[in-house]
């Protein structure tokens, strides 16, 4: 019996702290489609955080690779003044990018639905 009853607690504990989050990276993120991102990001800074031998492998035309580890040391590398749109390979790496730089003090963040894997665009390639 206590065994179901920390199981339920602990299930409960995490579906809050999961929504809670995505309830809170909703008011600094905003998340675009494929469209919507491909409209906005050639006026902005766009910037690939997946590790450098992904971004070799293929990525958007005119993006910038600044892998999610090396983010806070390169943040003198990211304008304030301008929208910034992310993209990883799925979403989540991306996600925990604006985390860091919204508290850097960073406004206008973008985010690609889907990631990388569900981009149609120009991709080029470092081979």
């Amino acid at each position: 019996m206590l065994g179901w009853v920390s199981f339920i607690v602990l299930l409960a504990a995490y579906l809050g702290y999961t929504f809670a989050s995505r309830y809170f990276l909703r008011r600094y993120l905003t998340t675009l489609n494929e469209v919507d991102f491909r409209a906005g990001y050639r006026k902005a800074q766009l910037i690939d955080v997946r590790e450098a031998n992904e971004f070799k492998n293929g990525h958007i035309l005119g993006a910038r690779n600044i892998p999610l580890e090396q983010l806070k040391m390169r943040k003198t590398e990211i304008r304030h003044d301008m929208p910034i749109y992310l993209y990883c390979s799925n979403g989540s790496r991306s996600s925990r990018a604006a985390s860091i730089l919204k508290k850097l003090g960073y406004k206008n963040l973008f985010d690609l639905q889907g990631g990388f894997k569900k981009w149609d665009g120009r991709v080029k390639a470092n081979h």
